[in-house]
């Protein structure tokens, strides 16, 4: 297993800087791949929103690499999967999609209709009178991710707030099956971003791929031939589990519960990075543990950057204010420039010499926790001296510490918010679904 991340910080001279390990590993296992490959993720296009991110265009270099490994070998299977926002759902079409499939990449487009309502205020009125009637290209609106115009209806999908969020790969090649679970996307617009990823190879990545068949089958798509040839169970401590969905909430939880009893919080280590943190049960579990005496520290993002526009730090900073003044906890903000801090990680060091890390897409929200969107996770066990745990925890010092006169992180006082009227706003928007979050 290989713990990977992207960092985004302020050099001494208050210049941003990134270092990127992700992409670069996906586009290995891509390029090693024999005879399967299968990509899932939720953005997969080039806009830029308000303001151009020029660090990379993973977009495109990723359909390049992709193209180039079946015109390398074209008896390879390859399963690509995503989701609707990148036609913006239905209205407009995609360059880079229909490369893929020009070149005989077959391209899911998830069926969103299979998931639960994650707005049901508004997505009864959808079914009845936008749904019905379907979507095509137009240009009578602009488009709200980028460049372009899309239909009107588009903005009807949009605003029903489901999705596969799902952002993994698998891949089938000289050391078998590899898979990766990541929190980052190969979006332009996103690559500037801070995020974080788990490689691993072995039963593991056969569960990836079992996981994904679900998605191509209830959403119609042409079904996988590959068989895989399970390797046998590992000898060493470490363990990998894939997870999704509502049970991404279950195991967190387990992980914050610390085997139940206040012996074993008192000095274990807590350590957080999060996009969006707002789901209430994992707001008790963080207050928990710290009462229960564990060291508790956390790195949230401000929400205040969004493709060049500004936010208001709902629902992060609303939660912050909450846990600040909780015994036992810390929180520092990412210190962002147009960026975000999109990782999405929770490292749990138990004092009896276990680790846990679990890290993938999904943010600790109502709407990525319950069973809404689509979402998956791997979680890692083991014991605290493996490679893999010491170089998350070195990631979350780096951070939180600045290392090496790099600006990553502020104050909690940066980005206070106290504001009681944000604060209910905040709880609201999590118990209805009227949130982007």
């Amino acid at each position: 297993m290989r713990f990977l991340r992207d960092l985004t910080f302020i050099d001494e001279e208050g210049g941003r800087q990134v270092e990127q390990e992700i992409f670069d590993a996906v586009f290995a296992m891509i390029d090693d791949a024999e005879r399967f490959i299968l990509l899932d993720m939720f953005l997969y296009n080039d806009f830029q929103g308000a303001q151009a991110e020029q660090t990379r265009t993973l977009c495109g270099q990723l359909t390049d690499r992709l193209i180039a490994r079946r015109e390398a070998r074209p008896g390879i299977e390859i399963h690509v999967i995503t989701d609707p926002i990148n036609t913006v759902y239905g209205g407009m079409s995609s360059p880079h999609l229909s490369r893929l499939t020009a070149a005989g990449i077959p391209v899911t487009l998830t069926d969103l209709s299979r998931l639960r309502d994650s707005n049901p205020i508004y997505s009864a009125a959808w079914r009845l009178f936008a749904r019905p009637f379907g979507n095509r290209p137009g240009d009578l609106a602009p488009n709200p991710f980028g460049e372009g115009r899309v239909s009107i209806r588009s903005y009807f999908s949009l605003l029903n707030f489901k999705a596969n969020h799902r952002k993994l790969i698998v891949t089938d090649g000289p050391r078998g099956l590899v898979g990766l679970v990541t929190s980052a996307n190969p979006h332009d617009g996103s690559s500037a971003h801070q995020n974080v990823a788990l490689q691993f190879t072995g039963l593991a990545a056969a569960d990836l791929l079992e996981a994904e068949r679900a998605v191509l089958e209830f959403s119609g798509a042409p079904k996988i031939s590959f068989e895989p040839s399970l390797p046998a169970a590992s000898e060493s401590g470490l363990r990998v589990k894939i997870i999704s969905e509502k049970q991404i909430e279950k195991e967190a939880i387990s992980m914050l519960e610390l085997s139940g009893g206040r012996r074993d919080s008192e000095g274990a280590t807590i350590e957080l990075v999060m996009f969006y943190l707002s789901d209430r049960h994992i707001v008790e579990a963080l207050r928990s543990a710290a009462k229960r005496g564990a060291s508790v520290r956390i790195i949230l993002d401000p929400n205040k950057d969004a493709f060049g526009h500004e936010k208001n730090g709902i629902p992060n900073r609303q939660v912050a204010a909450e846990l600040h003044d909780v015994p036992g906890i810390e929180i520092r903000w990412a210190d962002t420039h147009g960026e975000q801090c999109h990782s999405k990680m929770l490292l749990v060091r138990e004092r009896g010499g276990l680790s846990k890390l679990l890290l993938g897409s999904a943010n600790f929200t109502r709407r990525n926790l319950h069973d809404l969107n689509l979402e998956l996770n791997a979680l890692a066990s083991g014991p605290s001296d493996e490679k893999l745990f010491q170089r998350a925890h070195e990631y979350f010092e780096q951070i939180w510490h600045n290392e090496n006169q790099r600006s990553f992180t502020v104050a909690y006082d940066a980005y206070r918010d106290d504001s009681r009227l944000r604060y209910w706003r905040y709880r609201v928007m999590e118990a209805t679904g009227l949130s982007t979050f």
